[in-house]
């Protein structure tokens, strides 16, 4: 079984040491025993809490494989965030930056992300009082907090400066697409969600507005 773990990861995220692995679980095991005390994601989603959120998450690392600074908005329980960061273990001068406003979501996260000696900063802030504080990283990420119009808004400032956005969004992507244009224009590329099947990862860049 370990070894089956082992290889879904490698097959999602790319090349990675063991000693990574072992960090991704060491996160699930503090991840599954703050659950039941914090929301940190939704229970039914728990028993397939390392294909569903997990793996699902360190896709995003093939996608960006020379990418050393991440920012992720609204981390929640570390989804793709915490698992970029320990990730970025295997990278050098890597750093990644989580915003979650929610300071028990934020707690955990600091707390593990600590203990795993991850290349981490939590900030446990609105994402608009960033904007001024933290400088434009090579990637912004995030997965489940908004409509693609809004993580614009909230993102306009480190993707306009040069960051890429990687989002990841579900079946209704397009819709989200087409109603996004009427306010933005940037360029896009559709890279198929190697875990979620139906789902889609958006690479945006040269975000401008109408």
């Amino acid at each position: 079984m370990t070894t089956d773990r082992f290889e879904s990861l490698r097959a999602a995220a790319g090349p990675v040491s063991r000693e990574t692995f072992m960090g991704l679980e060491s996160f699930e095991s503090t991840f599954r025993r703050w659950a039941p005390h914090i929301n940190l994601a939704a229970p039914s989603t728990l028993p397939a809490l390392w294909e569903r959120h997990i793996l699902d998450s360190a896709q995003l690392w093939r996608l960006a494989p020379k990418a050393l600074h991440w920012l992720d908005l609204g981390s929640g329980g570390g989804f793709p965030g915490a698992v970029i960061a320990v990730l970025a273990r295997e990278r050098p001068s890597a750093h990644v930056d989580l915003v979650e406003s929610n300071r028990k979501k934020a707690s955990f996260l600091q707390t593990t992300l600590a203990g795993l000696q991850c290349p981490a900063k939590v900030h446990a802030r609105r994402i608009e009082m960033c904007h001024a504080a933290l400088g434009v990283p090579d990637v912004v990420t995030a997965r489940a907090l908004a409509p693609l119009g809004t993580l614009l808004t909230l993102a306009e400032p480190w993707i306009s400066g040069g960051a890429r956005a990687l989002f990841h969004k579900g079946r209704d992507y397009r819709l989200e697409v087409a109603e996004s244009g009427a306010a933005w224009k940037y360029d896009l590329v559709e890279h198929c969600d190697l875990i979620a099947g139906e789902g889609v990862i958006l690479e945006i860049s040269n975000l401008q507005r109408r």
